[in-house]
C-alpha cells in the first residue's frame, strides 16, 4: 500500500493532536517495542513514535526498520517524531480517494 500526497496530507491532520504513544528507551528497538508498536497500530491505526537517538542516521534506520516490521506506512517524520499508519482489518480512518 503506497500513500498518495492527498491522503499523507489527510493523515497529518489526524496526527497533529496525538501524543507519542510509544517512547523508544535505553535498549533501543528491542522485539517488545516492536510488539507496543504492533498493538497501537492494530488499536488506533494511526501513531506517533518518539525515536531520542541522538545521531540522524541510526535514527533513521530505527524509523526505517520500525517501518519494515510492521509494514506499516511512514506519514511523516518530524524532528525524533515518526507518524505511522496501517489500516486495521475494520479500518476506522477512512482515507480520501487516490
Amino acid at each position: 500500500m503506497s500513500l498518495t500526497n492527498k491522503q499523507k496530507q489527510f493523515l497529518k491532520s489526524k496526527a497533529h493532536p496525538l501524543k507519542p504513544v510509544v517512547l523508544l528507551g535505553a535498549n533501543g528497538l528491542t522485539e517488545g517495542v516492536i510488539a507496543e508498536i504492533e498493538q497501537a497500530l492494530n488499536d488506533h491505526e494511526l501513531i506517533k513514535i518518539k525515536v531520542p537517538e541522538e545521531e540522524r542516521e541510526l535514527r533513521q534506520q530505527i524509523m526505517a526498520t520500525i517501518v519494515a516490521e510492521t509494514k506499516a506506512e511512514q506519514v511523516q517524520v518530524i524532528g525524533k517524531t515518526q507518524i505511522i499508519y496501517r489500516p486495521a482489518d475494520e479500518p476506522a480512518i477512512r482515507l480520501p480517494k487516490a
